[in-house]
């Protein structure tokens, strides 16, 4: 704990983005039609209805309809579909 602590100091200072340094998962939202997840630890879940995802903070939940993920790379997921709702459960 302290050291997040520390790091998150230095990110004032420095004005360097927290995801990088942290590994926190960055979520990009476009509309209800586009999410885009960086820097998550992989997939749970995946029905076109629900799509769960592990971070570093605990579980992403997306629900929606007809969702489909376009992509994925190593540390991005890009996924499309009509989005309804994005939960964090820690």
């Amino acid at each position: 704990m302290k050291s997040n602590t520390i790091k998150e100091g230095i990110l004032n200072l420095v004005d360097f983005p927290k995801e990088v340094l942290l590994n926190l998962p960055k979520i990009t939202v476009i509309g209800n039609t586009q999410i885009t997840v960086e820097n998550h630890r992989g997939i749970i879940e995946y029905i076109p209805e629900r799509i769960r995802i592990n971070s570093t903070i605990g579980m992403i939940r997306i629900s929606g309809k007809n969702m489909i993920i376009n992509s994925v790379m190593t540390e991005i997921l890009v996924i499309t579909g009509k989005i309804l709702s994005i939960e964090i459960i820690v």
